[in-house]
């Protein structure tokens, strides 16, 4: 990879962390928090339901905000809310109080989640893109993989608070990197009138795309797959296979193994047999590895080895899923990048909260529930993928 595109692959990939890191550091900490707070296991999943509803709805606004004032401005108000509202989970009174203020922090967090994907497309397309992505996903794979286990170690001394504060300094070590490191890649000329027609313009454009919401919808099934895992995952490896924080941390970061190390591998797969091609099978054997687990599991097969081995397999195919959806769902509208990442980035964060809450709802501490639901989320993206191309994409006007 060329230096420039590693450069910055790794600015955006660790401005990209600061939401992912606020979710998985504190994964550990959740039964210990409902246990302090007094509260069942579903009051403490609110937190993460809360962060996000709050981070997928306000991309919205980050978007086109990044469209009119450039990618630099919106990414600093979104930082610094993020920081004050880390401070402020860590002093929550209650779990009320905390539910509250885990979706200011969603709020804040939305700014990292959509304006690097708008980023990325100011400067490159195609296959660079992919690259640059999957790049970037690497870095974000590294969240899952290390997050949990910083939490446990910075909870084991100090206690849950101390993970919200270790958030807050990764926060300062952000800002910093903004202003000192990443470049405005939106030129004045380029940015678009404030005006709140022209917003509304885009949306309805992105919106009538088929192509654009297809794509976008397939990575946004495979992203509530993960999200469901995310809400149970802690009660389901710590009560009913028995582990410890720090083993769970490490089955946790097991399971990003697999996405950690397809997703390099994208863009030399898109570059060789194109990005479709590449997002059909790897949406066949995400749904696949999803139904063998289930049934494996109906069938009483309820082996803890089993569950992580094929849990890891369908992220392996998420790992190309994610990116290339990404990249192909905004080759079409770079006059509009900042708003179609976040009108994306917040279908797909509402589609992952709505699994949150699901699958929190109707969870009965089995595997049962995990892998059923990561089973419809892969039937899901494959019904998605077929209406999708139906027919080929044709540009639309932006």
């Amino acid at each position: 990879m060329k230096p420039e595109l590693m450069k910055m692959a790794l600015i955006l990939g660790l401005l990209s962390c600061v939401g992912p890191f606020a979710i998985d550091m504190y994964l550990p900490a959740m039964p210990v928090m409902a246990e302090e707070y007094g509260v069942p296991t579903a009051m403490s999943q609110y937190t993460l339901v809360s962060f996000f509803i709050a981070f997928g709805i306000c991309q919205l606004f980050y978007g086109p905000a990044a469209d009119m004032f450039g990618r630099k401005p919106p990414l600093y108000f979104g930082l610094v809310l993020f920081l004050i509202a880390s401070v402020g989970c860590a002093l929550a009174p209650t779990i009320e109080w905390l539910i509250a203020l885990r979706f200011v922090q969603g709020i804040g967090a939305a700014s990292v989640m959509s304006i690097p994907r708008a980023i990325i497309r100011d400067r490159y397309t195609g296959t660079e893109a992919t690259r640059l992505m999957t790049t970037v996903m690497l870095v974000i794979s590294i969240s899952p993989m290390l997050a949990p286990l910083v939490g446990s170690l910075l909870m084991a001394p100090f206690g849950w608070p101390a993970v919200f504060y270790g958030v807050a300094l990764a926060t300062v070590a952000s800002l910093f990197l903004i202003r000192f490191a990443l470049p405005e890649t939106l030129s004045v000329s380029a940015r678009t009138p404030l005006e709140l027609s022209a917003m509304f313009d885009a949306f309805r454009v992105l919106l009538r795309d088929a192509y654009f919401m297809g794509m976008t919808l397939i990575g946004g099934v495979g992203m509530a797959s993960f999200f469901a895992f995310l809400s149970v995952s802690s009660f389901l490896y710590t009560d009913y296979y028995g582990l410890t924080s720090t083993q769970f941390s490490l089955a946790f970061a097991l399971n990003a193994l697999g996405f950690f190390t397809a997703s390099q591998f994208a863009a030399n797969l898109c570059e060789r047999f194109g990005g479709v091609a590449v997002v059909k099978w790897a949406v066949v054997g995400f749904a696949l590895s999803a139904a063998v687990n289930l049934l494996l599991n109906l069938l009483g097969m309820d082996d803890f080895a089993i569950l992580v081995g094929l849990l890891l397999l369908g992220n392996a195919f998420l790992g190309l899923v994610l990116p290339t959806t990404m990249v192909l769902s905004l080759d079409e509208h770079g006059p509009i990048a900042g708003t179609a990442a976040s009108l994306g980035g917040t279908l797909q964060m509402m589609l992952g909260a709505a699994a949150i809450g699901i699958v929190s709802a109707v969870f009965d501490g089995t595997p049962l529930t995990l892998v059923a639901a990561i089973a419809i989320c892969g039937v899901l993206a494959a019904v998605l993928f077929m209406l999708t191309l139906r027919r080929p994409a044709e540009p639309v006007p932006t």
